[in-house]
């Protein structure tokens, strides 16, 4: 009897083992969450960086009077007396 008891709890655990491998919230969720979790690190990584670009690029506009002038007349596609632009379209004619 108890050799049966054993054979049972035994089969029972071996069961419980194999569905939490294989099962929904197995194995192969883990690893899928953990590929998960590294691309969402990857993307923050990117995120955060353009975030520092931007702050930089706002306390040069504030700082810089000459960096100010450039980028508003390059906004505003306007020139200095004297100075001469050139445009060229974005795509080639055919």
């Amino acid at each position: 009897m108890r050799r049966l008891i054993y054979g049972v709890a035994v089969t029972g655990f071996i069961a419980a083992v194999a569905f939490g491998v294989r099962g929904p919230q197995g194995f192969a969720a883990l690893m899928e969450k953990r590929r998960e979790l590294r691309r969402l690190q990857e993307e923050n990584a990117t995120l955060m960086k353009e975030i520092q670009e931007k702050r930089e690029r706002i306390n040069r506009l504030r700082e810089d009077p000459t960096f100010q002038d450039e980028v508003i007349r390059r906004n505003l596609k306007r020139a200095k007396p004297g100075e001469t632009t050139f445009i060229y379209p974005s795509t080639p004619a055919r």
